[in-house]
């Protein structure tokens, strides 16, 4: 097997002409494998299996398992390899030596061979309780974590060897830490459950330092009155920390102005530092103005432009804000009008969801910061540009949600035919048009037997996205339609809006699609909106001619039409009758928990729980909140429970008073304008975020070419980043990952979770395969997550909840010990 020289790993080194004869020296950014300390195995190009050899030319297995179910066996025609956008190895080493390649390093970083051999390097020990967050420092020769066990480790990443264990004087779980920048990694900051942020600075240690520091520290900020979820720096600036909380503000923390504040809720409390509050800026939909209470989940700042501020919580929305246009420093005293921000991001099919556990655990920008990603507990993993063109369809206000949604049949609009690009490109690469015809036989043959479904999406999105350049429209428009039917037949969550999405690009195509009508019909059925599914199968009716195969499935659409129908019909006259029993006095809290006769007045078929069932929503809040809880005995739980019920049906009612004096003396909006919204361009399936509020999604490497996230499941996933194809499942955690954070120049990744430990992942010449971990079969696996996240969560948790809170089984310390079981 050829060598790939040792340079290509290394961003900083020079390239040089390589001796095999030489070993390179030590270097703490150069990975290291278990079986091989030097790291040349991984160098290698493996010719022991055709699958090996074709993962190190750019490709890779469109979906394998150790123990694949019988109905994922295919035959050899469909056993598909197709190439990462990335190209292969042999292809950047050529260009580097015949062109020159600067950005050999980042290029290399992970690429797509090395993020295929991903594996388990080590288990790193210290701490003893869940590890809720980790970073690196800036050059990467460091990692910092922090613990329920309200310790914060600095390690080494040349040895994994732990160098301090600081006792940082929190009352409560570690949730976030950093390092300082520009500060010789030795200051470092910290936030937890008590509201606290805590500054340490290592350098006022004299002498040999020990491993185990019980030191003051440099500063103490208790400004806030909930759990500091997030902490955020910037680059190049020692001197000012950002904090967000769940008190529903981002503080500014200046070193050079103070190093402590008085404790939330203090009368004479005047701690100037609130950049941005949002306590009563939370939005149940696009369409509402801010006036519901928000608390901070999330928060970034751009490594580019760092005067952009992104924040995420307990609503649906992700917020940029340029921190220059925000108003000056102020206490939080009294509520003013939450600022505008300049950017807002939300997937179309979420802005009127409504749910209030619909919320963010994670957001962040991309190495370039030209994308922002968000992760939501209880759905998926979204893309986002951050400027989009202002003609771009991706913008989109309240009014626009339905309509993009559910555009009329193509017999009750004006024509809107965009011109048809037939003609192929003039140069074509003959090896892709022959990868796309094949993956066009896997989609159809997928379509037709209801079977490879994940295999089938995933071949849709390498000719959309991958192959743009070599398909004509007619072509585009057929995998459209495809794809959507395929998402139609697969009905994991949301999936019925991306057939949408799909079946309204398609018509833009072909306005009178026939395959566009159809799915349209279908999709709506799906989500109970029988009166335009019956207009859509009309016209798909008038498209074809009778007796005909497209007739006969007309033909059926209408028929399961006709069942919802009467359905419907009876459950409404169910729910007459019982409108007295249903509004009356609530005899039991099983009742609630446990109702059966759940009304609705759309079709029980395809129907997604998380989206039309009635609400009920269950806050316990043991945040700290002044003196009180800070004094009280640590095994009592202090808080208060508020259980509120609300149907679907009264939430316009709710909005009625948006022109009231209460809101306009809250906020002041009597003549607010709605907002206006920026759309996903991509999606990420396959993990399941319903167990905590801390799962982090994260781009991999300098280049950010692949994602990644924690999953309730025990694994974390990568996917591609341009197509969205699943690439890798790795076994992290015995319950729950939270946390992922790939290394600053090398190809490694750290994650932690539930268990005590930190798993560092490297590549390993012999993993190849999709699943790192104990043999599974992954369609089942990513099965199962998907019910985990259409199950009621308003049902589940309050049970889980009681359950615990009748068994006393809350740790001292844990102001809030849902994070790390159930959320």
């Amino acid at each position: 097997a050829s060598l790939v020289p040792p340079a290509v790993f290394f961003p900083h080194s020079n390239p040089a002409p390589w001796n095999p004869k030489q070993t390179p020296a030590p270097h703490p950014s150069i990975p290291r494998f278990r079986s091989d300390p030097l790291g040349w195995k991984a160098r290698e190009l493996p010719e022991a299996s055709t699958e090996s050899a074709a993962g190190d030319r750019g490709v890779s297995p469109l979906l394998g398992s150790r123990s694949p179910a019988p109905e994922m066996e295919m035959d050899a025609a469909e056993r598909l390899r197709w190439r990462f956008s990335d190209g292969g190895l042999t292809d950047l080493l050529d260009a580097r030596s015949l062109h020159g390649s600067p950005d050999i390093g980042k290029r290399m970083q992970f690429h797509s061979s090395l993020v295929q051999r991903l594996a388990l390097e080590k288990e790193i020990e210290g701490h003893v309780g869940c590890v809720n967050a980790i970073a690196w420092n800036s050059s990467g020769s460091l990692l910092i974590s922090g613990s329920d066990d309200t310790r914060v480790n600095i390690w080494n990443y040349a040895n994994q060897e732990l160098l301090h264990e600081i006792d940082t004087g929190h009352s409560a779980n570690v949730f976030c830490t950093k390092f300082v920048p520009e500060t010789c990694d030795e200051v470092v900051v910290s936030g937890a459950g008590d509201a606290e942020v805590r500054v340490f600075n290592l350098s006022r240690l004299s002498g040999i330092r020990p491993r185990e520091i019980a030191m003051e520290p440099a500063a103490v900020y208790q400004c806030h009155s909930r759990r500091v979820k997030k902490l955020a720096v910037e680059g190049g600036n020692p001197n000012v920390v950002w904090s967000a909380s769940e008190d529903g503000t981002i503080r500014q923390h200046d070193f050079r102005e103070c190093s402590s504040c008085p404790r939330a809720g203090l009368v004479n409390q005047e701690c100037r530092n609130v950049l941005l509050d949002l306590r009563s800026g939370g939005k149940k939909s696009l369409a509402d103005p801010p006036r519901q209470p928000m608390s901070f989940k999330s928060c970034d700042i751009s490594s580019v432009r760092p005067h952009q501020l992104l924040v995420g919580g307990s609503d649906a929305f992700a917020r940029l804000y340029d921190r220059r246009m925000l108003p000056p420093l102020s206490s939080c005293q009294t509520r003013r009008k939450p600022p505008p921000c300049i950017k807002m991001f939300c997937p179309l099919h979420l802005a009127e969801n409504r749910k209030s556990s619909l919320h963010l655990t994670h957001v962040a920008f991309s190495p370039n910061g030209n994308e922002v990603l968000l992760s939501y507990s209880g759905e998926h993993v979204y893309l986002f540009d951050v400027d989009p063109d202002n003609t771009s369809p991706v913008r989109y206000t309240a009014d626009d949600v339905r309509d993009q949604l559910c555009l009329l049949p193509f017999h009750k609009e004006p024509r809107k035919q965009k011109s048809k690009r037939d003609k192929f490109p003039a140069k074509r690469n003959l090896c892709r048009v022959d990868m796309l015809k094949k993956l066009t036989q896997v989609v159809i043959k997928s379509l037709e037997t209801g079977t490879n479904l994940m295999h089938g999406i995933e071949a849709c999105c390498e000719i959309l996205e991958a192959m743009e350049s070599d398909i004509d429209d007619s072509t585009r428009h057929d995998c459209l339609c495809t794809r959507a039917g395929l998402y139609l037949k697969r009905r994991w969550k949301n999936d019925v809006y991306m057939a949408i999405r799909d079946c309204n690009e398609a018509r833009s195509i072909d306005f009178a699609s026939f395959q566009a009508h159809l799915f349209m019909a279908d999709a709506l059925l799906q989500i109970g909106r029988l009166k335009e599914a019956r207009e859509y199968a009309e016209a798909a009716h008038s498209l074809v001619p009778p007796n005909s195969v497209s007739a006969e499935q007309v033909e059926n659409i209408k028929k399961r039409l006709a069942a919802a129908e009467l359905e419907k019909n009876k459950k409404d006259q169910q729910g007459n009758t019982n409108t007295d029993a249903r509004h009356g006095r609530l005899r039991s809290l099983s009742d609630l928990l446990f109702r059966s006769d759940v009304s609705g007045s759309s079709s029980q078929e395809g129907r997604e729980d998380s989206d039309y069932d009635d609400e009920m929503e269950l806050d316990f809040d043991t945040s700290v909140s002044g003196d009180e809880s800070r004094d009280s005995d640590p095994g009592a739980v202090r808080g208060s429970l508020r259980l509120k019920l609300h149907r679907r049906e009264d939430q316009p009612n709710e909005q009625s008073v948006g022109n009231g004096s209460a809101e306009s003396t809250c906020n002041g909006d009597s003549a607010y304008e709605p907002d206006v919204a920026i759309d996903m361009k991509k999606r990420y399936v396959g993990h399941c975020n319903v167990g905590t509020d801390i799962k982090q999604a994260s781009f991999l490497g300098e280049q950010g070419e692949f994602i990644a996230s924690g999953s309730d499941d025990g694994r974390w996933f990568i996917w591609e980043k341009r197509t969205g194809r699943l690439v890798k499942m790795l076994a992290g955690d015995g319950a729950v990952v939270n946390c992922i954070q790939s290394h600053p120049y090398d190809c490694a990744v750290a994650t932690s979770g539930i268990d005590n430990t930190i798993k560092l992942w490297t590549p390993d010449a012999e993993g190849t395969s999709m699943v790192d971990g104990p043999e599974i079969d992954v369609l089942s696996a990513i099965e199962n997550n998907q019910k985990k996240l259409c199950r009621n969560r308003e049902t589940l948790l309050p049970f889980e909840f009681l359950e615990r809170f009748g068994a006393h089984e809350f740790a001292e310390g844990s102001l809030h010990p849902l994070e790390c079981a159930q959320t």
